[in-house]
This record gives C-alpha cells, sequence and structure tokens, in this order.
C-alpha cells in the first residue's frame, strides 16, 4: 500500500498537528546524538588534543583514509562507513513523517528532498558551490598562513579502480547527512519547538561549523558562513535539494581533484 502523501510545509512555519514539543525536544537530542551531534563533541575534544600537543599548523586532518591495505576488504570498509552513516536520515525522515501523518517518503517530499524540479535545483546549487567554494578554499589558505587550520588531506585513499566511485560516494553522503539532517530537518524541529528563526538559523549554522573543528578555525568559521548562507536559501525556496547539489559538488571536487593531483604533489 502507497504511504499517504502529507502536505509540504512551508519553511518558518510549524509543522502540521501541532506535535508533542517534548516529543520533540527527545527526537532532536536522539537523532543528533546518533549523528552530526556527536561528530560535534569528538570533533571538539580533537581540536583540544592537537592544540594541546603542539601547534596547529604541523596538524593533518585525513578525510576518506582507507581502512585496511587489501583493496576488496577496504572497499568493504568504505561502503560500510558510507552506509550506515545514512541511517540517521532515515531515522529523521521516518520521526519526521509519522509527526505529520505520513512516512519517509512525504516527509523527504515536505522537506524538498526529492526530485519534483531537478533543472532548478541543478542550477541553484551549481551557483551555490561557487558562491561557497571558492570563498572557502580562501578561508582555509588565510587559515593556514595564520596557524590556525590544520593541513586537511581530502582523500588518502590507495588508487584502485573504485577510488573515485568511493570518493564520489562519499560526497555524497556528506552532502545527504548534512543538508537533510542539519538543515531541512533540524529547522523544521526548532520551528516545531517554536523557535525563532534568527536563533535555528545560528544554531544550525554554528553546529554544521562545531563539527568541522578537527580541521581548525579556518574550516570552522568557513562552515558556519555556509550554514546561514544554506539555511537562508532553504527557508527561501523551501528545498533541500539545491543544497544537497551545491554541497556535492563542493565535496566531490575537493576529493576527486585531490586524489587526481595527489601523485603529482
Amino acid at each position: 500500500m502507497p504511504e499517504p502523501a502529507a502536505a509540504p510545509v512551508a519553511p518558518g512555519t510549524a509543522s502540521a498537528g501541532a506535535p508533542d514539543r517534548g516529543r520533540v525536544r527527545v527526537e532532536v537530542f536522539l537523532v543528533l546524538a546518533l549523528s552530526l551531534g556527536a561528530s560535534a563533541v569528538y570533533a571538539v575534544v580533537s581540536l583540544v588534543a592537537t592544540w594541546t600537543r603542539g601547534p596547529l599548523r604541523e596538524a593533518t586532518a585525513t578525510l576518506n583514509a582507507s581502512r585496511s591495505d587489501r583493496p576488496y576488504l577496504d572497499l568493504t570498509y568504505q561502503l560500510l562507513a558510507n552506509a550506515t552513516a545514512l541511517v540517521p536520515v532515515v531515522l529523521a525522515l521516518a520521526l519526521l513523517g509519522w509527526s505529520v501523518g505520513g512516512g519517509v517518503r512525504s516527509a523527504a517530499r515536505s522537506l524538498g528532498f526529492d526530485l519534483r524540479a531537478p533543472g532548478r535545483d541543478v542550477l541553484r546549487g551549481v551557483g551555490l558551490a561557487a558562491l561557497i567554494g571558492i570563498p572557502g578554499l580562501g578561508l582555509y589558505l588565510a587559515g593556514r598562513a595564520l596557524g590556525v587550520t590544520a593541513d586537511v588531506v581530502p582523500a588518502a585513499l590507495d588508487t584502485y579502480w573504485w577510488t573515485v566511485p568511493v570518493l564520489l560516494l562519499a560526497a555524497v553522503k556528506n552532502a545527504v547527512l548534512e543538508e537533510v539532517v542539519v538543515v531541512g530537518w533540524l529547522l523544521r524541529r526548532l520551528q516545531d519547538l517554536r523557535w525563532g528563526p534568527v536563533a535555528a538559523i545560528a544554531v544550525s549554522a554554528l553546529l554544521r561549523g562545531s563539527y568541522h573543528l578537527y580541521q581548525g578555525i579556518g574550516p570552522f568559521v568557513g562552515n558556519v558562513v555556509m550554514g546561514v548562507v544554506f539555511a537562508l536559501v532553504y527557508r527561501r525556496t523551501g528545498r533541500v535539494m539545491p543544497l544537497v547539489v551545491a554541497h556535492f559538488l563542493i565535496d566531490a571536487v575537493a576529493f576527486v581533484g585531490y586524489a587526481a593531483v595527489r601523485p603529482l604533489l
């Protein structure tokens, strides 16, 4: 039996049916504790550990590292890590869907996480990627020059036939997890808790910055700015898909581009 369709909820308004705010608070705690909230705590601890060990400029933050020296075992680990990281997205959508009388599909649709406007979403995503990506690189370089940003290695996988597909999959995972949970779902739930738009956007942006703190202060600032811009775009459009496209493009260029030039460095 198909899921009943739930009417989309406009950005800036609470979900239909006035959900119980106590239950929503528990939902927010659990989803974030199982996903990016936990990542933020680990990132803060990692930053403190790095700072107390020596200068931040001498630290290295490695993304997409190999997990085994055996190629197919490494591939298995990479696929499992990317797949399990998306479970909180399904959980968040399921909880949201149940509260508005639908399911995962209807919740995703209410957040604009669907394929109803692919052309417009891609165009907006490309524009956002250019708007955020280029200044973000500048902030990273400035942070490195000031000694407050670690040396970020976007990809450290060995070169196999599956390296590029896995890096692209990691970019998809990051985009879906962060934009659906930190922007679409979190802003909706904070609206249900009667938070004002300024406070909700600030929390969303600071959360995004905090789980990047293991990379240093430059990436923290850049991601907070990215969080504000993305939240404003979501509130204006009511669609999270352009943010997913933009985030995917930024990460894909960083991951695959670095992997391509790494042998030359």
